[in-house]
């Protein structure tokens, strides 16, 4: 019995999540499931300006930092086999995972 499941990956490292993703899919042709995706959602971008000089003297300059958040989806229709073997996937530290069964 199959049933919709829902993947959505988030992570800073693009690489790490494109990989996890490509594994994903794999999974997915091995088993014969059908997979929509990876859906690329907005990225999130988190800015963080900060004053150089901490006593306040001297010119004003500003260092800015950045973080970007990726997100994917995937969309499965999974069987017991496929939710098996996604479960055992090897994900790297910072790649967060969220697996929802519809």
């Amino acid at each position: 019995m199959t049933q919709p499941a829902r993947v959505k990956l988030t992570s800073i490292s693009l690489g790490k999540l494109s990989g996890v993703c490509t594994e994903i899919m794999n999974i997915g042709q091995k088993t014969g499931v059908k997979v929509k995706g990876p859906i690329p959602l907005p990225v999130k971008r988190l800015n963080v300006v900060t004053r150089k000089s901490p006593c306040g003297s001297g010119t004003e300059t500003y260092e800015k930092w950045e973080m970007k958040i990726h997100r994917r989806i995937i969309d499965i229709s999974a069987d017991d086999k496929t939710i098996r073997q996604l479960m055992r996937l090897k994900i790297p530290d910072n790649v967060y995972i969220e697996l929802s069964l519809t």
